[in-house]
Parts: structure tokens; sequence; C-alpha cells
């Protein structure tokens, strides 16, 4: 069964509860960033500042789009974590349940390295959006904004630290290159603002 976005949430919250960790927060973090941008975005309509309506409607609506994508990364990252633990629970007695069990635990680990590894693409964009706005929206809302980007920065940091955490059970070296690639892209997005 899938579980719901308040559902994760109360996971992370719970101290007792280990089977959802950073993956899903830094989801989480970027769809707070993702609203508060959104919001930004909308009350900068009324005296815009360097912006058209237009472009600060862009904004808010991608956001918007945002915010809902990384709601579902969450959950998406919690069901990876789940595909490795199911996956290292699989019987090893016999050399085909073996085999069975590193092919699962290698399509475990891969799933667990791409959602944290698309999550950060959202927060990146989130990240952008935001940049976008600085010194070009409401300056009440500067708090606000500034929040955001931290939120946004610290989740694309929060998924290369999860998509790093599962590369050492991946042994295909094309999907290893890959996915180390992905990370330093990601990082240097949200360095270089």
């Amino acid at each position: 069964m899938k579980e719901t976005v308040s559902e994760v949430l109360s996971k992370i919250i719970d101290s007792d509860d280990t089977t959802v960790g950073g993956g899903s927060a830094s989801a989480l973090s970027g769809a707070m960033a993702a609203g508060m941008i959104a919001m930004v975005a909308k009350l900068s309509r009324k005296k815009p500042v360097n912006f058209t309506v237009e472009q600060y409607d862009a904004i808010a609506e991608e956001c918007d789009r945002l915010a809902v994508q990384l709601q579902e990364g969450c959950v998406r990252d919690t069901e990876a974590y789940c595909m490795i633990v199911d996956a290292f629970k699989l019987p090893k007695g016999t050399e085909e349940e073996k085999a069975a069990r590193s092919a699962a635990v290698q399509a475990a680990a891969t799933q667990a390295a791409r959602v944290p590894r698309d999550n950060a693409r959202l927060n990146a964009r989130v990240h952008e959006l935001g940049a976008m706005l600085k010194g070009n929206s409401n300056p009440a809302c500067l708090s606000d904004l500034t929040s955001a980007l931290y939120l946004s920065e610290g989740g694309v940091k929060d998924c290369v630290l999860n998509i790093q955490a599962n590369l050492g059970m991946i042994k295909d070296e094309a999907v290893q290159k890959e996915l180390k690639e992905d990370m330093l892209d990601l990082l240097l997005q949200v360095i270089c603002y």
C-alpha cells in the first residue's frame, strides 16, 4: 500500500521509526521551498520589481508543480528504501536464491540512488527559480525567499548524500559513473548560483 505524504512526514518526525530518513526529508524540504517561492512570486505580483506579472505567474505555477512532484518524490524515496530492506530479506540458501537476491539488491540500490537524484534535480530547479527572484521580488518577502533558497540548497545536498550512500551497493560501473557525474552536476548547480 502506498503511503501518503503526511504518513511519511510523521515517520520522519518519529525518532523511533527507522524506515524513513534523509532522502524523504530532503524531498519535503524542496516541496516547502517551492511553496514559499511560489508565495513570494504571487505576493510580488502586487508591486512588481523588475519582472512582469506574467513572469511571476510562470514562476509560481512551476513552483506549485514542483512542490507536488517533490511530495510524490518523498513517498518514492520511502518506497525505494523499502525495496532495499525487502531485497536483503530474500533467502540466500541456494545458488539460485543468492543470484536472485543479488539481482534484487542491485535493482533496489540503483532505484534508491536514482530517486534522490531525481529529487535533487527538482530541488535544483526550485533553487534556480528562487534565485531568479532574488532582487526581483517584494522586499518584504526577503526572509521567506532566503529561507526557501536554504531549504532547496539543503535539499539538493541531502539528496546527493543519499545517492552517495547507495553507490557502494551498486556494482554496475556505468551506473556508478552516471550517478557520480549527476552528483557533481547537481552540487555545482546550487553552489554556483
